[in-house]
């Protein structure tokens, strides 16, 4: 074991005394170093002194201990406590304030025996020697060390009491809020099948109601039905009893018509018969007398047969098919190829076979026929460019021309009639819904052939240059200006003649349906009077009518509609069309010299130099929806169709 280092754990001054030892004193200066602190503690201390020594603290001179240091016995136990608790009660301060005392003379031997001696002796001498000082610093140090012992168990047991205040208090707080839990938890049972009760109320009341409302429902559907029902079977009864009166009434004017025809038949073989027979007499009297001035004779008046006599139906030409023999007649005033004017007599006759049989059924005067004919121009005014709108209106149309309750002719004819009248006083949106006519008249027509050959009949009679036909002036065969402009379609309203603007702007319009019609293609269905008709129609315009103001109206018109699907067919050959255009007939026009041709002259050239014909006209591809721009109202056009209602067919 070591040297011992001791340090004493009290402050460094007390009441003026430094505590500071020299480890270097022997014994001897360090009893008069305690004598002299004891005499001054004795005069000034302010301890209580518990005894006063009167012997000197002087060893014996036979132990010989004045030039020695004493010798201090510390166990290791010991040394080990004292430190523990100095380190745990006493501050830092102390520490730090401590002096240590260097024991360099003292002799700690390993021996049991030599350390009992020695402790005994140094015990005895210690106790010997004790002065004031020590044992007051020796009672502070244990009093200070009892008191924050006591101190410790005392806040260690009011610790211990706070500790178990406070698990008592976690206890009853955890206890208390299992309690509220399980309450809350029974609450919300309680409140979930409540909410559950209610939730299953409303939904059988509303089932409830629900059925209620089917039922009633079902209810007024069968009353509908049952309504629907009963007016339809009157409607059906209705429209039976009326197709039942038309077909008595067709079958009687059929039997009129027969029957006149009949009578003419009979009245004609009569007149043949007297004719044959006051012939024969007249031949053998002039036998008999001179045989052979008869044989002479007989030949010629064999030949003598009646002129007037002709078939029916040549009898009711219409005034201006009349009008062009008789021009023809009179002198070569007519410009028309062979083949129109054959097409032209042939569509005609048609037309006016139809005429005379509308007018033998009485359609003027038939209230059925007038309901058609008010339906019929409905369902034409209201045709716009979109697909849906066109399918819509054509099988509507095809509908009411089928309908058995009006007549078929009749039907046939007002169509055509509505058709063409469109051409007269055109809106704006005439040049966009223009093809859209066109494409429902071959969906109409590809069903009711008939229809295309009165159509075409009734267009050529107002339009002459849809043939095409030219007709020129002639004093001979005109009495009057007059008469020659409505001889080629000039309009007269209350005794005047229309002007030549608004002839010219009608006869565009017809031009443009004519050549709107010509081009229209529709798959699934054949156009009775398709592109052949418009080439074939071009190629006889350039042949023979001239250039004029009126031709040159009528060519912009149909090349403006017709051009473009004219040269997806014929390619080529409708731009050696175009050339003989620009170099033969625009030069024509040029040469006239007259102002009014200038405009038409330079819509005809832009025309053909821009390359028109290669772009989609306006409204040639039809929409898949309605544009509420382009949308007409009917009242715009009730102004067109108002005076066409009482119009008679003849």
């Amino acid at each position: 074991m070591g040297a011992v280092k001791l340090q004493l754990p009290l402050p460094k001054n007390v009441d003026g005394v430094t505590l500071d030892p020299n480890p270097d004193w022997s014994f001897d200066a360090l009893l008069v170093e305690l004598n002299s602190i004891e005499k001054k503690l004795n005069g000034s201390s302010k301890f209580p002194l518990p005894f006063i020594k009167a012997e000197s603290r002087e060893l014996s001179a036979s132990k010989n201990n004045s030039q020695r240091g004493f010798i201090m016995q510390v166990s290791d136990d010991d040394v080990v406590d004292v430190e523990r608790d100095t380190k745990d009660e006493v501050g830092d301060h102390f520490v730090k304030g401590r002096k240590r005392f260097a024991c360099d003379e003292i002799y700690l031997s390993d021996s049991d025996h030599s350390e009992e001696g020695l402790g005994i002796e140094l015990q005895h001498d210690l106790m010997d020697k004790v002065g004031l000082v020590e044992s007051a610093l020796s009672e502070l140090a244990h009093e200070h060390q009892l008191t924050i012992a006591e101190e410790m168990r005392d806040q260690l047991s009011a610790l211990e009491a706070e500790v178990m205040d406070e698990n008592e208090k976690l206890a009853s707080t955890l206890e208390r809020v299992e309690r509220n839990t399980e309450a809350q938890r029974e609450m919300s049972r309680k409140f979930d099948m409540q909410y559950q009760r209610k939730i299953a109320e409303a939904l059988d009341d509303h089932l409830t109601a629900v059925q209620r409302d089917h039922e009633h429902r079902s209810q007024i559907e069968e009353r509908r039905i049952r309504d629907d029902a009963a007016r339809e079977e009157a409607k059906r009864k209705e429209k039976a009893l009326q197709e039942e009166k038309a077909r008595q009434e067709m079958i009687r004017a059929e039997a009129k018509v027969q029957a006149r025809l009949e009578a003419e038949r009979v009245e004609k073989e009569k007149a043949a018969a007297l004719e044959a027979e006051r012939k024969a007499a007249k031949e053998a009297a002039a036998a008999a007398e001179k045989a052979s001035e008869s044989l002479m004779n007989a030949p010629s008046e064999a030949n003598k047969v009646p002129k007037d006599v002709t078939s029916h139906k040549h009898s009711a030409v219409v005034l201006s098919f009349q009008m062009i023999h008789q021009m023809t007649e009179g002198g070569n005033t007519i410009r028309a190829s062979e083949n129109a004017q054959k097409l032209e007599e042939k569509r005609l006759m048609i037309y006016n076979e139809i005429a005379s049989q509308n007018e033998a059924l009485g359609s003027g005067s038939n209230k059925a026929c007038r309901k058609y004919e008010m339906e019929i121009a409905r369902r034409i005014r209201t045709i716009t460019g979109t697909k849906e709108n066109v399918r819509v209106k054509a099988d509507e149309l095809i509908k009411l021309i089928s309908d058995s309750t009006c007549p078929q002719s009749i039907s046939i004819a007002m169509f055509a009639q509505k058709v063409v009248s469109l051409c007269v006083n055109p809106t704006g949106s005439f040049n966009s819904a223009v093809y859209a006519y066109g494409r429902v008249i071959v969906l109409v027509t590809s069903k009711v052939p008939l229809a295309m050959d009165i159509l075409i009949g009734e267009l050529n009679k107002v339009c002459i240059y849809a043939v095409p036909k030219y007709i020129i002036y002639s004093e001979a065969a005109f009495q009057t200006k007059e008469a020659y402009y409505k001889a080629i379609g000039y309009t007269e309203e209350d005794g005047k003649i229309e002007s030549t603007d608004s002839y010219v702007d009608r006869l565009s319009a017809y031009m443009k349906l004519y050549g709107a019609l010509v081009q229209t293609e529709v798959e699934g269905c054949q156009n009775l009077h398709g592109l052949r008709e418009g080439w074939a129609w071009i190629a006889r315009f350039l042949n023979v009518l001239p250039a004029n103001l009126y031709t040159a109206a009528a060519l912009q018109a149909f090349l403006e509609m017709a051009g473009f699907a004219l040269h997806k067919r014929y390619k080529t050959q409708f731009r050696k069309m175009l050339d003989v255009i620009a170099k033969d007939f625009l030069t024509a026009l040029k040469d006239r010299g007259d102002a009014k041709l200038n405009k038409v002259i330079v819509n005809i050239r832009n025309y053909i130099e821009s390359n028109q014909f290669l772009k989609e006209p306006e409204g040639w591809r039809l929409r898949s929806n309605l544009e509420s721009h382009n949308f007409t109202p009917e009242s715009d056009h009730q102004q067109q169709y108002g005076y066409q209602q009482n119009r008679y067919y003849y």
